[in-house]
Order: structure tokens, then C-alpha cells, then sequence
């Protein structure tokens, strides 16, 4: 094997293209990974709020998640690197009738997935959520296996013990174009030089859909912004992440949700009701005043916080709000793990463990049933969106 020839090359050094360069490095594979930025973690797994959590409505997004949530929880144990592992569930607060009967509905689908969860009382969620307003509170739902990371020290953690593996990380390497022979993938062309591989792996977050024109094939995924924040650190009150899903009053707001990190600090997010369609990330004036409304009127004690720091990131976004994960048939040896929709961080682990197995092995980890609903070629028009988003 030749200095540029590789095993397997990832374009991307992300959420999913850093775990997928550490699994695929196990697998004693000489690993590349190519990507634009200046360092790994630089595009949008800094953008992520660090949630992990398996509470999803879609099976593979369950699967998936679990197994992300077994390798973040035990990486300190195994590597003695503190990645910011806080585990305190995530908790769903109630006050609508037909919220509980949408959340009821999925236990016995998440449970069937290996999700500990179950519906709890209101007294219950006054003690996860001290302060919670509980005026009209139903119960909700909690899963207390789930929790936070840190992205930026978890991307760190898997680029320093896949480097030991022996992976090179190329930066500021901007993909030009991919090398494809007689229907199979070849290599990689940068504006630095060419790399050689008959594995490719696709981890490019937004920029996706570009590098899979290279290869002929349209992949449906288009970004969209979303709006976080962090306040400064606060004496440990909150355990779980914390998910309202009712749509805001203010008709500017679909959910919102926030917990408290392993450093004290309070961090938020909202899903706007109308999306902002595009790769725009710069802050807008209207984020603060309509998260902090929504914040204050479900936990009131916050209305003193400090806030840091604001931040927008992007959710890059497939038609049916599933992610991509598959082989193309058109190009062998190139592979699609995108389309996260803004759940590349916490998916991120298991995506890797997947798409490892499916170029080792040729077949995924989890269910194959459950694997072939992420598929490429699916009708991405007759799925419905996830409940839980």
C-alpha cells in the first residue's frame, strides 16, 4: 500500500465521521479522514447542545442511540478521558390530555427497543424537575438511562485514540471530486492531492448532497438552522435533560428543551414552528426573548440566569426527518451516513458501529428490518416524520 492509499477514507471529521474513523480503526483498517476545517469537530458537532439520549418514537433511531449511549457512557472507564458523561435521563413533562396519549402510545415500540422508560406521576417529575410549574401537570416521561457529553471533548477523545490506531486526520482539505472506475469508487481528489480507496465513506454533515453529486447521485437532504444557548454554571439542581413538546403561543416555537450540564451550566434550544431553511448561522434578535419566555413559564427559578453565549447550528435535514444510512448501488464502495437531522451527535457512535459493520461485515448491527428503513433508496415521501423530533 502506497503513502496515499487507504483502507477506508471518511470525507468529514464530525459527529459521525470521527466514531466512524475510531470503530473502522478496531477493525485494523488504515484509516483517512478528510475534511475542510482546521480540526476535527468543527462544523457542527460544536453547534450540538451534547444531549444523548434513545427516546425516539423510530426504532432505528432507538437502536441507533443505544448503542451511542453504551460507548459515550463507558469511554472514561475504558480510556481514562473525561468526555463530559453526565447520566440523568431525559424527562418529557406533560400538561395536555392528548400529549399523554401521543407519549403513552410509544412506550410499549420504545420498551420493545430496549428503552427503559415509563410513565410517571406528577410528583415524580417535581422531584427530577425541582421548581417545575405545576399547574395543570400531568406526569410525563422519563428514561433515566439517558444523558449529556461534551461534543467538543468526545470529538477530541475519538480523533486521539483513533490517531493511536494509526488514522490520519488531513485538515483544510476541501473535496474536489471522487475518483469512480467502471461503476466502483476509487479514491479522492482534494485541493491538496489524490487518495486512493475502494471504501468511501459520505460523513460530510451539510455539505452531503455536494459530495454525493460527485458521484451522480442526488441526495435529498437540505440544511436548516437552529438557535441554542448556555448560561454560566449554577449549583447542580437538574438531572435530566429536559423536552416540553407542546408548540409555543407565540406561534414562533415547535418544542423547546434544556438541561444542565456536567459544568453547572444551563443549556438550551428551540425548534422554530416555520424552519430556516439554508446554511445561514448567525444569531437572530428574536431567540432570547422567545426561548427565555418559554424557559421562565416552565421553571421559573432560570429567570435569573446568566446567559453566556448564544449559537446557531444546522440540522442538515431529509425529507421524512429520518437519517440516511446505506451502500450506494450505483458506485460500489461508497457509502452514505447522512441526513442526521440535527441528531448526528447523539446517533453519531452508532451510525459508526453500523456503517463499520456494514463495510466489514456487509451487513448492520442492529435489525436488518429496522437498518433497511434508512435506506437510500426508500420512498422518502410516504414515511411519516418521527413524532419525536
Amino acid at each position: 500500500m502506497t503513502r496515499n492509499s487507504f483502507d477506508a477514507i471518511i470525507i468529514g471529521a464530525g459527529s459521525v465521521g470521527c466514531p466512524t474513523a475510531y470503530y473502522l480503526s478496531l477493525e485494523d483498517l488504515r484509516v483517512l479522514v478528510l475534511d475542510s476545517e482546521h480540526s476535527q469537530g468543527q462544523g457542527q458537532n460544536k453547534a450540538a447542545i451534547g444531549g444523548v439520549r434513545a427516546t425516539h418514537s423510530d426504532p432505528a433511531k432507538i437502536s441507533l442511540c443505544l448503542q451511542s449511549i453504551d460507548l459515550f457512557s463507558k469511554w472514561e472507564k475504558k480510556y481514562g478521558t473525561d468526555i463530559g458523561w453526565k447520566r440523568g435521563g431525559y424527562c418529557y413533562p406533560v400538561y395536555r390530555e392528548k400529549d399523554e396519549e401521543l407519549l403513552k402510545g410509544l412506550l410499549s415500540t420504545q420498551k420493545n427497543y430496549g428503552l427503559e422508560i415509563d410513565w410517571i406521576p406528577p410528583d415524580d417529575i417535581k422531584g427530577l424537575i425541582p421548581g417545575i410549574n405545576p399547574d395543570r401537570l400531568r406526569g410525563g416521561t422519563y428514561a433515566p438511562g439517558d444523558g449529556q457529553v461534551s461534543p467538543l471533548l468526545s470529538s477530541v477523545a475519538f480523533w486521539k485514540e483513533s490517531g493511536k490506531m494509526g488514522a490520519e486526520f488531513r485538515f483544510n482539505e476541501k473535496v474536489s471530486g471522487l475518483i469512480i472506475e467502471s461503476g466502483r469508487i476509487e479514491g479522492v481528489k482534494t485541493n491538496n492531492g489524490t487518495y486512493y480507496s475502494d471504501v468511501v465513506v459520505n460523513a460530510a454533515g451539510s455539505g452531503a448532497r455536494d459530495i454525493g453529486s460527485m458521484a451522480g447521485i442526488d441526495i435529498p437532504v437540505v440544511s436548516n438552522s437552529h438557535e441554542a444557548g448556555i448560561t454560566s454554571p449554577v449549583e447542580q439542581f437538574l438531572e435530566p435533560l429536559v423536552v416540553d413538546i407542546r408548540p409555543g403561543q407565540d406561534g414562533k416555537t415547535d418544542n423547546f428543551y434544556f438541561g444542565q450540564n456536567d459544568l453547572g451550566q444551563i443549556i438550551f434550544c428551540y425548534t422554530p414552528a416555520e424552519p430556516f431553511v439554508g446554511e445561514k448561522r448567525s444569531v437572530t434578535s428574536e431567540f432570547m426573548p422567545v426561548i427565555s419566555r418559554r424557559l421562565i413559564e416552565l421553571l421559573p427559578r432560570l429567570k435569573n440566569s446568566m446567559v453566556r453565549r448564544v449559537w446557531r447550528g444546522l440540522y442538515p435535514m431529509t425529507p421524512d426527518g429520518i437519517i440516511i444510512l446505506d451502500q450506494v448501488r450505483e458506485v460500489r464502495g461508497f457509502y452514505l451516513a447522512v441526513g442526521m437531522c440535527g441528531q448526528g451527535f447523539m446517533l453519531g457512535p452508532g451510525v459508526a458501529r453500523n456503517i463499520t459493520s456494514l463495510i466489514i461485515n456487509g451487513k448492520p448491527e442492529i435489525e436488518q428490518k429496522v437498518f433497511d428503513s434508512l435506506s437510500f433508496y426508500r420512498n422518502f415521501h410516504s414515511k411519516r416524520s418521527e413524532t419525536l423530533k
